[in-house]
């Protein structure tokens, strides 16, 4: 009863396929495929970003609009 045999995965591939379609079923799988390589691809470029990043700045300082707007509001209480 703990797990399933064969023939009870090849059910409920013939269910699956007969409620989607195959085409539907392999251009979903196709998307998944294009997003994981996505998610790679962006994981490693931001591993390289982040180095060059960490290089150029000293710790504790924040980029982007964020730390923008925090350097300005520190720069008129200082004022």
């Amino acid at each position: 009863m703990g797990s399933f045999s064969i023939w009870h995965w090849m059910v409920v591939l013939l269910v699956v396929l007969l409620l989607f379609g195959g085409g539907k079923v392999s251009s979903l799988m196709g998307d998944f495929a294009k997003g994981i390589k996505s998610f790679k691809k962006n994981m490693a470029e931001g591993d390289d970003v982040s180095m060059e990043d960490s290089a150029d700045k000293p710790p504790g300082t924040i980029s982007g609009p964020a730390g923008q707007a925090a350097r300005d509001r520190e720069h008129t209480a200082a004022r």
